[in-house]
C-alpha cells in the first residue's frame, strides 16, 4: 500500500533522513520506534508531502505521490493524525469532523460516518456543539483521529497518539487503533510508548538519527534484547 525508498530529506545543513526506506502493506498496522530526533515526524510529514525531498520516492497505491499536494494525498486515501492532535480549538466538535471530511461530495454518505463516529465514541456525541477546546486531552485526541476517519482514510498515519495522556486513556486510544485496523483501515503508528505500539502492530520498524537500523515482527522485536534495553523499558 505504501512504499518509501531511499529517502532523503535536509533542514538546512541537517541532514533528516538518510535513505530511509519502508513499506506498509494493506491490512497492516506498522509501528515506528525511536527516541525524540529520530526523524520520525518528519517521515511522516515527508510522506504527506508538507517537507520537500531531496531524493527518493514515496508510492501509495502504486501511484508515485511526488509532484501530489498534501490535499490531493488526502482525497487519494491516505490521512494524518498529526502529534499535538491540532484540533480546530475555537470550532464545535461537530465543526472540527466535518472539517475532516472536506474533500469529500457524498453528502449523504458523510452524514451517515458522522453517525457512525457519534455511535462509537458517545462522548464526542454529547459534546457534538462543545468548543473543541475545551475537551479534556483523551478527548481530543478521540476527535484528532474521528476528523480522520471522517476523510474515508484507506491509510491512516498517527504521530504520537499517547502524547500527554493518562494511563488509561492511552489504553483507550490504543483499544481504539486497532478497531480502527479491524474496520479496514491500514495503520502507520509512531509512538514513543514503544510497549503498547509494538503491542498493537503488527511489524515495526527502529529508527536512529534519520535511518532505519532494525525491522522485524512486533513479537520478535519486543524479545530483542537491544529493544528491550533502549525502548521497552527491561
Amino acid at each position: 500500500m505504501l512504499e518509501v525508498n531511499d529517502l532523503h530529506v535536509y533542514y538546512g545543513n541537517i541532514h533528516a533522513l538518510k535513505g530511509l526506506s519502508l513499506h506498509v502493506a494493506e491490512g497492516e498496522i506498522v509501528s515506528l520506534i525511536g527516541a525524540n530526533g529520530a526523524g520520525k515526524t518528519t517521515l511522516l510529514t515527508a510522506i504527506m508531502n508538507q517537507v520537500p525531498r531531496a531524493q527518493g520516492s514515496v508510492s501509495f497505491l502504486g501511484r508515485p505521490t511526488a509532484g501530489m499536494t498534501t490535499p490531493m494525498i488526502v482525497r487519494s486515501g491516505m490521512t494524518m493524525v498529526p502529534e499535538g492532535r491540532r484540533i480546530f480549538p475555537r470550532c464545535s466538535v461537530l465543526d472540527n469532523l466535518l472539517l475532516g471530511a472536506y474533500a469529500r461530495k457524498d453528502k449523504k454518505s458523510v452524514r451517515r460516518d458522522l453517525e457512525d463516529i457519534f455511535t462509537s465514541y458517545p462522548r464526542l456525541a454529547e459534546r457534538r456543539r462543545q468548543i473543541a477546546g475545551t475537551l479534556s486531552g483523551g478527548e481530543q485526541q478521540m476527535l484528532s483521529i474521528s476528523r480522520a476517519l471522517m476523510s474515508r482514510p484507506r491509510l491512516m498515519l498517527l504521530d504520537e497518539p499517547s502524547m500527554g495522556l493518562s494511563p488509561i486513556i492511552v489504553e483507550q486510544v490504543f483499544a481504539t487503533i486497532k478497531t480502527i485496523n479491524e474496520g479496514g483501515t491500514t495503520v502507520l503508528l509512531v509512538e514513543q510508548n514503544a510497549n503498547q505500539a509494538l503491542r498493537v502492530s503488527h511489524r515495526g520498524y527502529v529508527m536512529e538519527t534519520g535511518e532505519v537500523v532494525l525491522e522485524d515482527s512486533s513479537a520478535n522485536l519486543m524479545q530483542n534484547a537491544q529493544v528491550k534495553e533502549a525502548y521497552l523499558g527491561s
